[in-house]
């Protein structure tokens, strides 16, 4: 029982201490813009923080082509805090992973797409019961870029005048950040495929720090 007691007690401080830790993940997404300023900024102080990946995505939807930029980070906590505020200030979202989430949560996901599907994606995910443990939350505050290509088929007099209206429409993205059980993490990811939403399973980013 003494030595159960201790063991418990270790592990608690374990927890404690790497809650408490100045290393911190950070995923922001947004227009392209606005992460090519965020990583500029990271490259600067790329003694402090660190690129881990980054995406630029296109997914077409009828006749619109929504564009939007991801990238993750780690670092010590204060950078990736003013960059998070960066990221805030120019309408971007950004989901900062605390420590206690790697250590207490299996198979931790992130996802991220517009707004309307990642919410069809947890539908989804909840119409075939699966076992998804739904974390924290982030949505974009200014809009993604988009294009719509059948302006293409237009003359170019008209293409010029109406094009610019379409380059930054009214759709936010959100990103989520969730845990599930590692039989039901395939499903999940080919769920997040039929909904065009661009995902990271967060385990195979931290085995390739």
């Amino acid at each position: 029982m003494i030595e159960d007691t201790i063991k418990t007690l270790r592990q608690a401080a374990k927890v404690s201490t790497m809650q408490e830790a100045d290393q911190i993940w950070c995923v922001i997404a947004g227009n392209e813009e606005m992460v090519n300023n965020i990583a500029y900024a990271a490259i600067t102080e790329k003694d402090r923080v660190k690129i881990l990946c980054r995406e630029h995505i296109k997914r077409k939807d009828s006749f619109v082509t929504k564009k939007f930029d991801f990238i993750m980070l780690y670092g010590d906590i204060n950078k990736v805090r003013d960059l998070s505020l960066m990221c805030k200030d120019n309408g971007g979202a950004y989901l900062k992973i605390a420590p206690y989430y790697v250590l207490n949560e299996p198979n931790l996901i992130l996802a991220v797409g517009p707004e309307n599907s990642v919410k069809k994606f947890m539908g989804d995910c909840e119409k075939a019961r699966l076992k998804v443990n739904f974390l924290i939350e982030d949505k974009t505050t200014g809009f993604i870029e988009t294009d719509v290509y059948i302006t293409t088929m237009l003359p170019e007099f008209i293409r010029t005048a109406i094009d610019p209206l379409f380059k930054m429409a009214d759709i936010a993205l959100s990103t989520i950040l969730l845990s599930t059980e590692e039989e039901t993490t395939q499903k999940i990811t080919e769920i997040a495929k039929i909904n065009k939403i661009f995902v990271i399973e967060f385990n195979k980013i931290l085995k390739e720090e």
